[in-house]
């Protein structure tokens, strides 16, 4: 039977046991992560703690909806053995009359197909020596590192946090304009932490006047290294940092782990610069349901 727990209900260890042996197991799910991030969660848990659905939630004019985080690539359903995962939808969709929510790629359904959306990110896989790789870029990023090594761009592990999120502002952050002050110290807090906890590590690179041209943050997780928040320096591109900085984290992540995730974008042209790597997509499944009445939907768009 599944079951709607609210967060101050949660059994945590349970919780987390099953988000950590779970067969969909990423770093998103622990319980730690989602009370940083997100402003309300709840979960859906089946029986004891065999299977659950964290469900990150807010409260806008009396309506409790569902939406999806910043800083957070995929939740979805995590379960010890391959559950029947539509039961979870009908609870969902029972509870809430707004869904916005990424799923993980091993999650699939077969009911319910009007509210999903196929969505893509890039991978690549590390199950071969870094000198193999990197013969699997294309000309433009080869091309782009030859133009890094010209410009003597500089590769700097464990900088300060607050440095990447300041050329993410400058940057990536001026073109996103929902992100707000309180998400961006959710982001320095959720780096600080995972740092603290070793599955956090931030690359920066510079330039040779020592000023910060691209970063990204990486989150570790059993053989999957995922790159959480990435920028570059917009006005000043021509140097091949962006290429270097992902290089850079291939070389270093490819002796220890066998999934390097982009956390990449169903956007073509963001897609196609993944795949320059060799990377190749990864599907998941984006929820979208609204159920709510057609004057509140007016408001909602």
């Amino acid at each position: 039977m599944i079951s709607f727990v609210k967060r101050k209900d949660v059994e945590e260890d349970k919780y987390n046991d099953c988000i950590s042996n779970s067969l969909q197991s990423n770093v998103f799910g622990f319980s730690w992560y989602l009370d940083m991030v997100t402003d309300n969660w709840d979960v859906l848990v089946l029986n004891d703690y065999e299977a659950v659905m964290p469900l990150p939630f807010r409260r806008k004019a009396f309506i409790k909806y569902v939406y999806p985080p910043f800083w957070l690539i995929q939740l979805g359903i995590y379960s010890k053995q391959v559950e029947d995962e539509n039961e979870f939808l009908i609870e969902l969709f029972d509870n809430f009359n707004f869904v916005e929510l990424r799923m993980n790629y091993m999650n699939s359904f077969s009911m319910f197909s009007v509210f999903q959306q196929e969505k893509r990110i890039q991978i690549l896989p590390l199950n071969r020596e870094y000198e193999v790789i990197c013969t699997k870029y294309n000309r433009n990023r080869k091309r782009e590192l030859k133009k890094a090594v010209s410009y003597d761009l500089n590769e700097c592990w464990n900088d300060c946090p607050t440095v990447l999120i300041n050329l993410f502002k400058e940057n990536v952050g001026k073109r996103v304009k929902k992100i707000s002050d309180k998400d961006y110290d959710k982001l320095l807090a959720l780096m600080q932490v995972c740092i603290r906890k070793k599955i956090g590590e931030l690359l920066t690179i510079y330039d040779k006047d020592n000023r910060i041209v691209s970063g990204a943050f990486f989150l570790k997780h059993k053989k999957r290294v995922t790159e959480l928040v990435c920028s570059s320096d917009f006005k000043n591109r021509k140097n091949g940092a962006n290429t270097f900085m992902n290089d850079r984290a291939i070389y270093k992540y490819s002796r220890n782990f066998d999934v390097f995730d982009f956390g990449g974008s169903s956007m073509k042209k963001i897609a196609a610069y993944y795949k320059s790597f060799g990377a190749i997509d990864e599907k998941y499944t984006q929820l979208y349901y609204n159920n709510l009445p057609k004057i509140v939907k007016f408001f909602k768009r």
